[in-house]
């Protein structure tokens, strides 16, 4: 047995640095934490770390905005640049009474979870269209949220039509070219369709912005994340399709966001 509260061992320490760990001393007293006591355990978490499979859902858990949300092998993991979505989603959310909120490609539940724990009030969507990701999001969300499975808007139910105050949307917005490059945790580990926007990496921001009116309460607003090159190009895609878009920038997380706000009501 070993202690999950012991200084890890700089053996083991020594093994997730040669793989390539930067925080191997904080790694290693995480996957000690996962282990629970059991020394087989925590050998085979090792192994497979030092293989190179992603932290995150070998410790089961991933932190977002303070908090630990479930995730599991071949899910999607958030990123820290998309606590700027959240927050400016649950921000929306709480300046309306009784928010109706959707998190579209919603992944784990990343930007849903903040919704509910900053918005209390909202009533809170959430979909995907790949199923183990879906599994990670009810296990986020439900019973305060509710999770659909399927491609986008088509996942809905028909009733929601034009009824949304936020939509939040981190879809995936990597050029298929670029993702060759990526770390190997997520170019090898995460799923494609969570990754891959296509030649440019806008052809899901173009199917949404296609369809986000419709969806969109008056006066709504859909926040969707994109990189600061892509970002003008998305917003012309929105005001296209008669929403009024704006480029926001957070220096300092690297994070860059399109708003896209429906017309309020007459």
């Amino acid at each position: 047995m070993i202690d999950p509260g012991a200084s890890a061992d700089p053996a083991l320490v020594a093994r997730l640095r040669a793989a390539g760990c930067v925080f191997a001393e904080d790694e290693a007293a995480l996957l000690i934490e996962a282990a629970a006591g059991s020394e087989a355990e925590l050998e085979r978490l090792v192994v497979r770390r030092v293989a190179g499979e992603p932290l995150e859902p070998l410790l089961g858990w991933a932190e977002f905005a303070g908090m630990r949300l479930h995730v599991e092998p071949g899910v999607f993991v958030p990123r820290h640049r998309t606590e700027r979505l959240a927050e400016r989603a649950a921000q929306e959310a709480a300046a309306r009474p009784r928010a109706t909120v959707l998190d579209l490609c919603c992944g784990a539940g990343a930007i849903g979870a903040v919704v509910l724990a900053r918005a209390p009030g909202a009533r809170l969507f959430a979909a995907d269209v790949e199923p183990a990701a879906v599994r990670c999001a009810r296990a986020n969300l439900v019973p305060r949220g509710r999770v659909f499975e399927g491609d986008l808007f088509s996942a809905l139910p028909g009733e929601l039509r034009g009824a949304f105050d936020v939509i939040a949307v981190n879809a995936p917005y990597v050029p298929t070219r670029e993702i060759a490059h990526m770390p190997p945790e997520a170019r090898d580990h995460e799923p494609a369709v969570a990754l891959d926007g296509g030649a440019d990496g806008l052809d899901v921001h173009r199917r949404i912005a296609a369809e986000a009116a419709d969806w969109l309460a008056p006066g709504g607003v859909l926040l969707i994340e994109a990189s600061d090159e892509q970002a003008p190009v998305s917003a012309a895609l929105f005001e296209a399709a008669g929403l009024v878009a704006a480029v926001e920038r957070d220096d300092e997380r690297g994070s860059t966001l399109v708003s896209a706000r429906a017309a309020a009501s007459s």
